[in-house]
């Protein structure tokens, strides 16, 4: 299992959201709601989604090639945006759909025992799935704001996993409250504006999700007190006299490269930098463990 706990929390969020999409198709059957269907689907894309994460990790582990040597840590990234996208087009896109055909001709609702019941179950199990994620996410949060962990976050899983099922609880409240009104007024187009409701959130979630990927994909530094570490190790090293350049990125979650110009004493002769050179990396590696790549470019002071 993973350090940070975000296979265990992708784990029990398939798990949950398999359960909780068979529910909805079945109340979705006997109660014809546009909300259940919607929210049906919503739970077979986060199915999905937890399935390319699983994916994505399993990948991310292959050993560096010679077509790819700097490794395969980024395909987490990859599926990640995969993710946004079938949350976009799977669970959003047709949740607007569905609910504007049943504001647009509306039929009514039936057996509504049916969709309360679900929802409520659905509720329960989603809060445990979410509850999990929560739980796992302290652990590396550090008193950051969750939304500063989620923009900061080096790792897909965790955040995804936090998003999709913050949206699928308020999605679940909206289905509940479309079929409640339905019920209530016998306007069968609460059920669609529910529908909708839906349809806005998860759009929005893929949007942020999409964002914050695209940032890792394209080349993410790593975080300022990583950086900070590093600079401590070439600031206090007796064979360094300075450095310039000091620059860092992800290659993926758990790799980091960094390269730096280093300004060494002009006294010192090819092998004594080499051997200083080393055991300064040793340091870097020590203090950071996830530096897995390190360049380091030595000069004499001009």
């Amino acid at each position: 299992m993973s350090k940070d706990g975000s296979e265990e929390a992708t784990v029990a969020a398939l798990a949950a959201n398999v359960g909780i999409a068979v529910s909805k198709f079945v109340a979705f059957f006997f109660t014809g709601s546009s909300a259940m269907l919607a929210e049906g689907i919503h739970s077979t894309a986060d199915s999905g989604n937890q399935l390319l994460l699983m994916l994505g990790r399993r990948q991310s582990a292959h050993r560096p090639s010679r077509a790819h040597p700097f490794g395969y840590g980024g395909v987490r990234y990859f599926y990640g945006f995969l993710v946004s996208v079938v949350l976009f087009f799977g669970g959003g896109l047709f949740a607007l759909y569905e609910g504007y055909e049943k504001i647009t001709h509306p039929h009514p609702l039936e057996s509504w025992p049916w969709a309360i019941g679900v929802l409520l179950v659905a509720i329960v199990m989603e809060g445990m799935s979410l509850r999990t994620a929560v739980r796992h996410s302290n652990r590396v949060r550090a008193g950051r704001s969750w939304a500063r962990f989620v923009k900061e976050a080096k790792a897909p899983e965790l955040p995804v996993v936090l998003l999709e099922d913050t949206a699928a609880l308020a999605g679940l409240g909206f289905a509940l409250v479309g079929v409640t009104l339905s019920l209530v007024t016998g306007n069968t187009q609460f059920d669609g504006i529910g529908s909708v409701a839906i349809g806005l959130l998860l759009v929005v979630v893929a949007l942020i999700l999409a964002r914050e990927t695209k940032s890792m994909i394209i080349g993410e530094a790593a975080s300022p007190a990583v950086q900070g570490a590093i600079e401590d190790v070439l600031q206090s090293d007796p064979a360094i006299r300075s450095f310039t350049e000091l620059r860092t990125l992800h290659l993926g979650p758990d790799d980091v490269l960094v390269a730096a110009r280093v300004i060494m004493p002009a006294e010192q002769d090819m092998g004594q930098a080499s051997r200083a050179l080393a055991d300064t990396e040793r340091r870097i590696r020590d203090r950071v463990p996830h530096a897995t790549t390190i360049y380091l470019q030595p000069a004499v002071p001009s």
